[in-house]
């Protein structure tokens, strides 16, 4: 096992990001890579023209790489937001006006995981509040996502980065998958695994992993402290990603990490050109 037995995804929100968005799937396919992923790119617009959604298809299609991931509206991500679905008013809305665009435009590619970053956590607003208002945005994400076949991932961050938001832990993280799938009775809402954020909390990762990994739903690593590639930290990436395939989780595992003082094509030595490539199909 090793690195070369992973099913690799690029998130094209952090890489390569040094290319305007519509070249970035191609510039992906050109490193070696079938697949990626992304943040919600129209950070101003949960609901962007439809010239810009068949723009950035042609291209992730021209280019021949799978969409595998996607988030939904999350503000101004990179930034100082982290999610939009608690935020009571103007920003809930903006999160339930795109629910439908972002999941129709995953559909129109294939892509079946959609992720729904929580929010911060708003001064003099009740959290209780905040909470219940997640929770129906998350139950109405979720219907969306099955509507098209598709899984909703929930994830968790790190209070170092992001000190309000509210899920820093695994625990935090599964409570909130539990509810939601409690709710819909659909049991498509799964937990996002950011094996960097986690570590950046000071979690065990092998009883992470042992505890979590049956209800996982995507993967995600950088090295940690850092955020690079592996090996530029003291995560032992290989190692984890081995127990996640040991524990049962077959599924795709998102290079979310900074290239460096470098062009983002630098940044994969530590993946061989043939291991890049995915070689078997990835189960929902």
């Amino acid at each position: 096992m090793g690195f070369a037995d992973q099913r690799f995804n690029v998130n094209l929100s952090i890489l390569f990001t040094e290319l305007p968005l519509l070249e970035r799937p191609a510039a992906a396919a050109a490193a070696g890579f079938t697949a990626v992923e992304l943040w919600w790119p129209w950070v101003d617009s949960p609901t962007p023209g439809r010239s810009e959604l068949d723009a950035l298809k042609t291209a992730i299609e021209a280019a021949g790489v799978r969409l595998t991931g996607l988030n939904f509206y999350a503000g101004r991500l990179p930034g100082p937001d982290r999610g939009a679905l608690s935020l009571p008013g103007e920003e809930s809305a903006r999160f339930r006006a795109n629910i439908d665009v972002a999941a129709d435009f995953a559909g129109s590619l294939g892509c079946t995981a959609l992720n729904a970053l929580y929010g911060n956590r708003v001064d003099g607003v009740d959290p209780d509040e905040q909470d219940a208002l997640a929770l129906e945005n998350l139950v109405l994400a979720a219907r969306a996502a099955d509507r098209i076949g598709a899984i909703l991932l929930v994830e968790t961050l790190n209070e170092r980065e992001s000190p309000d938001y509210p899920l820093v832990s695994a625990p935090a993280g599964i409570a909130v998958v539990d509810k939601v799938n409690a709710a819909t009775g659909l049991g498509n809402t799964r937990f996002l695994m950011d094996l960097y954020h986690l570590a950046m909390n000071g979690e065990d990762l092998p009883q992470v992993i042992a505890a979590y990994a049956d209800r996982t739903g995507h993967v995600q690593i950088a090295d940690s402290p850092g955020r690079g590639a592996p090996g530029t930290g003291a995560l032992p990436l290989e190692e984890l990603l081995d127990q996640l395939a040991e524990a049962g989780y077959a599924g795709w595992v998102g290079l979310e990490y900074k290239p460096g003082d470098r062009p983002s094509a630098q940044a994969f030595d530590w993946l061989p050109a043939v291991a890049r490539a995915a070689r078997r199909a990835a189960p929902r």
